[in-house]
């Protein structure tokens, strides 16, 4: 996926920073230069730095190096998989094919810079130990992509933020002004509470297999701005019936019979470093 140079100078959509992430960096817990310690990592991507420009990453994106010598993951919104090699701290990475869903221009603009530092050759550098690893990988030029290791969610338990809104093949950012607001938890008594991003609702959750079957759904009821309406009018199509669910590590999709989606993540595993 070729990145033009207007999608490289128009990064400050996805909301930039000055800085850099060398190679190395990490929680001084020093740096590993064996390929295994990279493989059959869920590496979360926190940030990219193109030109001295540092952008955060989309929740979900994320790499993950297989001892298959395939690399597989999520770029921001569309998923991909291509060859690679690791070899001591050097990684090599071949073309890739992606999912073809529509995303938000701003994520978009991110995939594509992320898609091209992810090709290539790259140094790679491993700090820390256990699970709180972080992973820098830098290419030729001197970008460089800032990643950590992130263990999975689980389902029940975990608070998850609602990040954004799919509609069939599309995925759309949640109305302006409404990040942060809706989110829901499941119990493992089979109840699911939370926000509708106005409301605050409670209701019931049959989990069985890959479906999640809402039962119907009690919540408050005072008036909020049009954004914020407008996104509980979403979620109330989405979290009624028969639904089906995936976890990606720390990324939660809901999917009704309609098409229509929700797409939520995880906070940051305790002890996770370097993502922000």
């Amino acid at each position: 996926m070729a990145v033009s140079v207007l999608a490289v100078l128009t990064l400050a959509a996805c909301g930039t920073e000055s800085g850099s992430s060398g190679a190395g960096s990490g929680d001084g817990g020093g740096t590993v230069r064996t390929g295994p310690s990279m493989t059959g990592v869920h590496w979360s991507v926190s940030s990219l730095t193109v030109g001295g420009k540092k952008s955060t990453a989309p929740a979900g994106a994320h790499v993950e190096f297989g001892t298959d010598g395939k690399v597989t993951g999520n770029l921001g919104c569309n998923r991909y998989t291509a060859d690679a090699r690791v070899e001591g701290d050097k990684v090599s990475v071949g073309p890739r094919t992606t999912t073809g869903m529509g995303c938000e221009t701003d994520v978009q603009q991110f995939e594509e810079a992320l898609g091209r530092a992810l090709t290539g050759e790259l140094d790679a550098a491993v700090a820390g130990r256990g699970e709180a690893k972080t992973l820098t990988l830098t290419t030729a030029e001197g970008d460089s992509i800032a990643l950590a290791s992130e263990a999975p969610a689980p389902l029940a338990g975990t608070a998850w933020k609602v990040t954004g809104l799919v509609s069939g093949s599309t995925a759309a950012s949640l109305p302006s002004g409404t990040e942060n607001k809706a989110h829901l938890t499941f119990g493992e008594d089979g109840s699911v509470e939370g926000s509708l991003g106005c409301n605050s609702f409670h209701g019931t959750a049959e989990v069985t297999g890959s479906t999640i079957t809402f039962g119907a759904l009690a919540s408050t009821r005072k008036m909020c701005p049009g954004p914020e309406m407008e996104l509980e009018r979403a979620l109330n199509g989405v979290l009624a019936g028969r639904t089906t669910y995936e976890i990606e590590h720390r990324s939660l999709s809901i999917e009704a019979k309609s098409g229509k989606g929700l797409v939520a993540s995880a906070p940051a595993a305790e002890g996770s470093a370097g993502r922000g």
